[in-house]
């Protein structure tokens, strides 16, 4: 049986974490990304069709790839960032579905059906973007997600032939606190939820 994390846990993942704008100069061993992978995967996805693609921009040459693909605002950072993760999402996915859902013929339930397939590529990869959010935080990472981009740039500079979508980035690293605004406010459960 599932069983609570402990206080500590929660603060890492959610109440003392926050949206990083600015990093410390440290490095982020590609051990860890790989680490970071093996833990998202295992997030649930409907069919567990995990459409998700990612691709971890930390090269030079790469980061001069992404930078005019990034909104004013987002440059800074991004290029001081160790890494950023581009999220994707695969609009092929299905074709992955006898591998990943063996026990059903799920591939036949998207033929023929494009809105279909947008919808659920887009809405689990965002799905594994959150896990990658709280894996990396869970990890030890510190993240700045952003949409702030050019997408269709992204998915030429990037995704050129293949069937994949940019659907927001992350940026990943060691945060530098100095960095950080003060938390904006959140909603009461009343404000955001009920119970029927």
């Amino acid at each position: 049986m599932a069983m609570p994390l402990d206080q500590a846990a929660l603060n890492t993942l959610f109440l003392d974490a926050r949206t990083h704008n600015a990093w410390q100069p440290r490095d982020v061993p590609d051990e860890l990304l790989h680490n970071l992978v093996d833990l998202l995967k295992m997030g649930p996805t409907s069919a567990n069709c995990s459409p998700a693609r990612l691709v971890f921009v930390k090269s030079k040459d790469a980061k001069e790839k992404l930078k005019p693909l990034l909104s004013p605002g987002n440059v800074d950072k991004t290029m001081k960032a160790p890494v950023c993760v581009i999220i994707g999402q695969d609009m092929e996915f299905h074709e992955q579905l006898p591998k990943l859902f063996p026990h059903d013929d799920a591939k036949s339930w998207f033929a023929l059906q494009p809105e279909k397939i947008r919808d659920t590529a887009f809405r689990n990869a965002t799905l594994q973007g959150a896990y990658l959010i709280m894996a990396a935080r869970s990890l030890g990472l510190d993240c700045g997600p952003l949409s702030g981009f050019d997408p269709a740039g992204v998915d030429t500079a990037f995704f050129a032939g293949t069937s994949i979508k940019s659907n927001f980035l992350c940026n990943l690293g060691y945060g530098d606190p100095a960095g950080l605004f003060p938390r904006s406010p959140r909603f009461s459960f009343d404000e955001m939820a009920s119970i029927v």
